[in-house]
Parts: structure tokens; C-alpha cells; sequence
């Protein structure tokens, strides 16, 4: 019948480029009988670091599997977890600058100062109980490398800036009584807000410091901006200052091609910088800034050909799309074909997600007016690269067996 939906290539591997499963521990046991190709899984505080672990080892990118990732064909190939590992902003206020001499994790350190000087407006002091002990920025990124050296394929994330979260109340009768069994501690769990806030400046500061990590290893990274689009940008910005790429212009780029093809050499590409050789470097090599929620017009900066990290954008249905939004598809037609990328951002694995990936593949397709088999490989080989690099599934089999 002419009404019929086309069959979803479910074959042709579909990515979740974002999600939260350890969020609903018990869903995590149905991620080998899902559809989606693979689910990049993000860590977000200190109570599922190990959970994420605990599942990547489970379930996670091995060397036998990952040349599955590439294909096509119509067998079954069982759902992969990329793990990520990172501190989301909404609990920066937990971790606390021990660079600063003025603090140190020592017995006599001073919780109560480090959550007045970190939350606006500053904390009554009933609240202030209810807070963790704060840890050191040093402590975290000792962990978050430890983690992302155990995982050769792992992302950092989730971190970013909110300026919209709010701090949940501390735990009442009431809020224990409704509270919902099989979630990971550690979130709002339904707990009514608080009027408090992480200043922007702490949220930058743990921010940049995860970004040069993933620099220093080599990672790719997710980012979560809600209300700070221009502040992301900035904080990014500062990672790769005086690292751009050098951008000739076309009569630049004219006048050294004929130049290099009367030697007979090879024709220069056009872009050079000081980054070109592979290695640490303070910024990471590949940003996706998830279900991002900005105006089309931000990003040709982050386009910008003299930026030294590649970035993508993905979209998910529970965010840009949870109503039909004319500005999201408008970014969705404004980003580059080969920048896009889909997720589920949704707490629980299972059927669930595969639905909201399908759906989310489908309205990305029509969008940008993609043959759906088209669609799907292009997105594939976008969240390949993200994951990856430019290496191919040969590239990446040769690096294993060094």
C-alpha cells in the first residue's frame, strides 16, 4: 500500500551518538537484544563511573567486535556500548580547585566555603548537610584517566555548562516515600528544585579542565550547553587558541598548487597548522555537542575551517523534537552532512531506544530530504568518524595488533 512506511535499514548499523542507560541498571541486561549498531553511554558523577565501567566490560567495544561496527550485511550483530567517562556540569559543584592554595583536601577543609563561594545565591547553611563532600579536580582527573586508559575506545562525557539547572531540594519523608526503585543514586529522582545554581565560572573551570584530558589522551568529546551556547563556544575556543589552522586563501591555495605541480610535487591542501603531526594537545580532536538547541546562525563559528578540532551535532527526538520545532530543523538543514549525528538521550536501553533512534533517523532524513538508506549511511559513517577518527575498521584492527 502507497501509505506504508519504507522498511528501517536497521542492517545498515544505526549509532546512538548519546544516552544514559546506567541511569536504569536493570534496562542494561536488554542491550544485547537491541536493534541500534552500537550506544555511546555517558558517565555524569560520581555514582556511575563505576556502573559505566561495569557495563563496557560487559558489553563494551572489544577488539574481536569492533570490525562488526562496519558492517552491512543482514545478520544479527548484538548492540556494543562505547563508554564515556566525564563529570556533567550539573554536579560540578561537587568537585572543588585544589590547585588553589587556599584549598586542599585535608582533614580541616572547609565544605561549607567551597559551597558558598560555588552556588548562587550562597547556601543557607541546612542545606549545605545535604551536600556530598566535595572532591578534588585533581582526584577526578586522576580517575577519568584511569578510566579512559582502561578503555581504548572511550569518550569523555558527559560535561559541559548549564546556566538554566537548579540544585535539587535535599531528600524530605515525602520524597523518599515516591522515590523510584531500580534508578542510579545520585540524580534529582524526582526531588522538587532548589532556588541554587553552579556559578558559571566554577562550570567553565571543571569543563576545561576534562576538555584538555581528553586532549592530553586523545578523545573525542560530548558536550551539554543549555542556556550557554556562546559560553561553550568561549570555553572551547580557549583549549585551541593558538592552534588554529593556518586557512589559504583560493588564490593562495591556486598559486602553491601551480607552484608544487610545475616540481612535480604533490599539491598542498590548502590548510596548514602547527597541529598536523598526531599527538596530546590541549583541546580534543573531535567535539559533538549533543541534542544541541542553538539558533542556525552560531554555528559558523564553530565551523570555521582555522579550528583544529572537528565538530559535530547531534539531535535526539526527547529534546529538539519533543515538539515540531521549525528553528531545530532549520539547524538540522544548516549543519554539514558530514557534522550530523543522532541520539536517544533516553535514561533506559531497550526497545525504547531503538524506537526513539528510529524516529529520530527517519525526521533527520526527511529534513534534509536523504533517501532513508542514504540517511542511514551517512549518519553511520558521521558517528564512525566521531568515534574513531578517519580510521577505518582495517586501520583500527592493524593499530590493535601493534
Amino acid at each position: 500500500m502507497g501509505g506504508e512506511r519504507e522498511a528501517f535499514p536497521w542492517h545498515l548499523r544505526v549509532f546512538d551518538a548519546h544516552c544514559h542507560p546506567t541511569d536504569t541498571i536493570a534496562s542494561l541486561d536488554d542491550v544485547p537484544k537491541m536493534k541500534a549498531g552500537a550506544l555511546t553511554i555517558m558517565a555524569s558523577r560520581g555514582e556511575d563511573q563505576g556502573i559505566v565501567q561495569q557495563f563496557a566490560n560487559k558489553y563494551g567495544i572489544q577488539h574481536e567486535t569492533v570490525q562488526s561496527l562496519w558492517s552491512e550485511d543482514d545478520s544479527h550483530h548484538p548492540t556494543q556500548l562505547v563508554p564515556s567517562f566525564g563529570w556533567h556540569p550539573w554536579f560540578s559543584h561537587q568537585i572543588f580547585d585544589d590547585s588553589n592554595p587556599c584549598h586542599s583536601d585535608t582533614g580541616d577543609f572547609d565544605a561549607v566555603r567551597h559551597y558558598k563561594a560555588v552556588l548562587s545565591p550562597s547556601p543557607d547553611e541546612d542545606f549545605i548537610p545535604s551536600l556530598p563532600r566535595p572532591r578534588p579536580l585533581s582526584g577526578l582527573l586522576d580517575q577519568l584517566r584511569e578510566s579512559l586508559k582502561s578503555f581504548p575506545y572511550a569518550l569523555v562525557g558527559e560535561i559541559g555548562i548549564d546556566r538554566s539547572f537548579r540544585l535539587p531540594n535535599h531528600w524530605t519523608a515525602g520524597d523518599e516515600a515516591k522515590r523510584k526503585e531500580g534508578l542510579t543514586p545520585g540524580g534529582r529522582e524526582g526531588r522538587q528544585l532548589s532556588p541554587y545554581r553552579v556559578h558559571i565560572d566554577h562550570q567553565r573551570k571543571v569543563l576545561k579542565a576534562q576538555l584538555n584530558l581528553a586532549g592530553e589522551l586523545e578523545r573525542p568529546v560530548s558536550v551539554h550547553g543549555v542556556a550557554a551556547h556562546g559560553i561553550v563556544f568561549e570555553t572551547l575556543k580557549e583549549t585551541w587558541q593558538g592552534h588554529e589552522k593556518v586557512v589559504l586563501s583560493k588564490r593562495e591555495r591556486k598559486r602553491r598548487t601551480s607552484a608544487a605541480n610545475s616540481h612535480g610535487s604533490q599539491a598542498p591542501i590548502g590548510e596548514k597548522g602547527k597541529d598536523e603531526v598526531c599527538g596530546p594537545k590541549p583541546y580534543p580532536p573531535r567535539i559533538c555537542l549533543h541534542s544541541y538547541s542553538g539558533p542556525p546562525e552560531p554555528l559558523k563559528q564553530y565551523l570555521d575551517p582555522s579550528i583544529p578540532a572537528t565538530i559535530y551535532f547531534s539531535f535526539s527526538h526527547l529534546v529538539n523534537f519533543s515538539q515540531r520545532s521549525q528553528k531545530a530543523a532549520d539547524v538540522v538543514k544548516a549543519v554539514p552532512n558530514d557534522r550530523i549525528l543522532v541520539e536517544s538521550d533516553l535514561h533506559s536501553a531497550g526497545d525504547q531506544m531503538d524506537r526513539l533512534l528510529e524516529d529520530i533517523t527517519r525526521l533527520v532524513c526527511e529534513i534534509r530530504g536523504w533517501p532513508l538508506v542514504e540517511g542511514v549511511k551517512l549518519l553511520a559513517e558521521n558517528w564512525r568518524r566521531f568515534v574513531f577518527g578517519e580510521l577505518s575498521a582495517d586501520s583500527l584492527d592493524r593499530s590493535q595488533n601493534k
